[in-house]
């Protein structure tokens, strides 16, 4: 009996599912530090962090720009990742991106106290979109 070097691997925005298929690797940027999750790995729960997440399966090697959410490994080869936003770097617009921030950053001129939720909500998005054109403007040919 051949047993599968592989993983089941999704991961999923609370738009949709961007990818889920049979993996061998995946690299995954954490609160924590990388990590890189191969078949038999520990069961394991973590923060994702805003970054690039790096998959190896049978046809090669994908890269996503993810932003912040939840990891788990589970103990039967299985990886679940909740990503509040996740996009494939070939999918990434970047003039829509390269928009979007700069949008955000005129926003945040116009907020006087440094400890308004917004001006948090709009740091964030700010460090989303330039991870975003980041990923894509590394994978672009």
């Amino acid at each position: 009996m051949i047993l599968s070097s592989m993983l089941k691997f999704r991961i999923v925005t609370p738009e949709k599912i961007v990818y889920e298929n049979e993996i061998f690797q995946v690299s995954i940027p954490t609160t924590s530090g990388e990590i890189t999750v191969l078949k038999n790995h520990i069961p394991l729960v973590s923060v994702l962090a805003s970054g690039e997440l790096k998959i190896k399966d049978k046809d090669g090697e994908h890269h996503i720009a993810v932003s912040s959410g939840f990891i788990e490994v589970r103990g039967n080869n299985e990886v679940i990742i909740l990503a509040d936003s996740a996009e494939r770097a070939e999918e990434i617009d970047l003039e829509k991106t390269e928009e979007a921030r700069k949008r955000a950053e005129e926003q945040m001129k116009n907020i006087k106290n440094v400890q308004d939720v917004d001006f948090a909500k709009l740091q964030a998005l700010i460090d989303r979109e330039v991870n975003k054109m980041r990923v894509a403007k590394k994978y672009r040919k």
